[in-house]
């Protein structure tokens, strides 16, 4: 008897469970709008150098509006880029070149002229398009040109501070409680999410986004844990799966808000505010049991689950179960919390360190992957609302499969197909031509879906594979690696200039490799949750033997069993025979 006949007994996965999970995930729509905002909050806009007085000057040259349009104007002052067709980003003629007006003189003349005439670089600033945004942080403090790697250094902030958070939020948890870390995690996002909104520098833009990030940690972590340790052992994979659906919804949320508003600050007001009403009604939550009783808190466990039992319609259970039935129920959990728990204790024994090692690679590898994709849609050449939007479509029909595979294949096959199938569309979009954009664009999303589902599972596996005495410090642990590949991922993108295929090249060749290392993690399909260390030990080391180990006790034991059958009626019989 353990705690998941003890869930059963109270309902199983009852009313309780439904408003517990829905509660939990609801705050998922806007996750995504934390993690991929940077899209929009920091887009790169269309611009080119400002020219004082242009109209002035064209006057002066008899030059008036109606016999050119604005863009033919600028020829004049600004040159074009290398290919010719679009005008210079970063740099303007020293003196205005009329004569490029002339209808006679072609681009190729252009060309040709470019590099024999005068230019410096923008020293009044630059003019922004406000066709696709009205207002980045890069067209705020000038992030172009020079600066331009300053956007990527935003984002990287930002996932250094999911980075710490996964470190900080992950530990303390373990120690102070589930509910206690979520509920402060959702201020403190509401809280410095919205304050980013009004961040007068770049700098503080940047401290306020670290913030946020450990906040986003808090909040994905705990949620996980809360939801795991309250959900019987047959429904976690139905949940899992669905609660995920939140976070994919969640990024076409993010392109409707983004499309409506076009302004950084009232996007980033938009998708913040909301927390300080999760934060509200997060004192609804139960702290979970199975943390309270293993932190020698029975009295309180024995009060949620009463409530649980209430909630969901098992009065009678109310008087049953008591603190003797309820540490019963966890006897050697109960003994096993005795012992303080450190992170050392996720490679202390052999199959915890071969499970810690394999996560670390997978999750590393599988938020690489995705932020590889996801976190530059402005290369695409597709409206950037409108990718979003169809990248959060894909996920749907790809996280079904996932259901199903979860449900009738397991964890262990799941995780590891998914990235091996997210590697072969990386792949494949290699060798497909540059100007066949939409095929290349629809690689890139089935490659996204396929990380996606990777993340859907890898999220619930490394809940049931760590025990719930040192889940929360295993679940820090490894989705650390997440957050280094996800601070590592815009930075491959650099590696472009030197081969085109490279970024490609490296995001899939870490999918293989993570995907090949899945199918050496434990199956965990329709297995309770372990509660101690010795639980995973016990459970997994057995399947663990070579299978050397494994022919030779058969032999001796066969021989044994043939001796025996000798030495009892001196026959051959066909035992024997074998």
């Amino acid at each position: 008897m353990g705690f998941a006949d003890l869930l059963n007994d109270v309902g199983g996965f009852g009313r309780f469970q439904w408003i517990h999970v829905t509660l939990l995930s609801i705050p998922g729509l806007l996750m995504a709008s934390q993690n991929l905002l940077n899209n929009f909050t920091a887009g790169m806009p269309g611009h080119h150098c400002t020219i004082p007085n242009r109209t002035s000057i064209a006057s002066s040259q008899n030059i008036s509006q109606s016999e050119v349009d604005d863009r033919e104007l600028l020829r004049a002052f600004i040159p074009m880029d290398a290919s010719g067709t679009k005008l210079s980003k970063c740099t303007r003629y020293v003196e205005p070149q009329w004569h490029l007006l002339e209808s006679n003189v072609s681009v190729i003349g252009h060309q040709a002229n470019f590099s024999e005439l005068e230019t410096e670089i923008c020293l009044d600033g630059w003019t922004y398009d406000k066709s696709e945004f009205l207002s980045t942080v890069v067209s705020e403090w000038d992030l172009v040109c020079t600066l331009r790697p300053m956007k990527q250094m935003s984002q990287t902030i930002y996932m250094g501070g999911v980075l710490a958070g996964a470190v900080i939020f992950g530990g303390l948890s373990d120690r102070f409680g589930r509910k206690a870390l979520l509920i402060w995690s959702y201020f403190q996002l509401a809280t410095l999410g919205t304050c980013t909104a009004f961040s007068p520098s770049f700098m503080t833009y940047c401290i306020f986004r670290f913030m946020t990030g450990m906040a986003v940690s808090g909040v994905i972590l705990n949620t996980v844990s809360l939801k795991v340790e309250w959900i019987p052992t047959m429904s976690r994979t139905l949940v899992g799966t669905l609660s995920s659906f939140f976070f994919t919804f969640g990024q076409m949320v993010l392109a409707g808000i983004a499309h409506s508003l076009r302004d950084w600050r009232k996007l980033q007001m938009a998708v913040c505010a909301p927390f300080f009403l999760f934060f509200l009604y997060s004192w609804w939550y139960s702290e979970s049991a199975r943390w309270l009783v293993l932190n020698r808190r029975s009295d309180e466990a024995l009060k949620h689950i009463h409530r649980v039992a209430r909630i969901n319609r098992k009065p009678e259970m109310v008087e049953k179960i008591t603190v003797e039935v309820l540490e019963c129920h966890m006897h050697k959990e109960v003994q096993s919390s005795k012992t303080t728990h450190t992170a050392y204790d996720l490679i202390r024994t052999t199959v915890m360190r071969r499970i810690s090692l394999c996560l670390m690679v997978v999750w590393f590898s599988t938020s690489f992957a995705y932020y590889g994709l996801a976190m530059d849609l402005q290369r695409f050449g597709v409206n950037i609302y409108l990718i979003q939007i169809i990248f959060g479509l894909v996920d749907f029909p790809a996280k079904l499969v996932a259901l199903g595979s979860l449900t009738f294949l397991g964890r262990r096959i799941t995780q590891g197909t998914c990235l091996l199938m997210s590697a072969l569309m990386i792949f494949t979009n290699i060798f497909v031509p540059t100007d066949m954009q939409s095929i290349r664009t629809t690689l890139a999303c089935l490659g996204k879906a396929f990380t996606s589902a990777s993340f859907t599972c890898i999220y619930l596996f490394t809940g049931e594979l760590y025990p719930t005495v040192i889940r929360q410090t295993g679940m820090g642990f490894t989705s650390t690696m997440s957050r280094v590949g996800s601070m590592a991922a815009p930075a491959v993108l650099i590696l472009e200039e030197m081969l085109p295929a490279l970024p490609s090249m490296i995001y899939g060749g870490a999918a293989v490799v993570a995907g090949i290392i899945a199918f050496f993690l434990p199956e965990t399909l329709n297995i309770p949750l372990p509660d101690t260390i010795e639980d995973v030990e016990e459970k997994w080391a057995k399947n663990n033997l070579d299978a050397e180990e494994l022919a030779k006790k058969e032999a001796v034991a066969l021989r044994e069993m043939k001796k025996g059958a000798v030495e009892g009626d001196g026959e051959i019989t066909g035992l024997n025979a074998l």
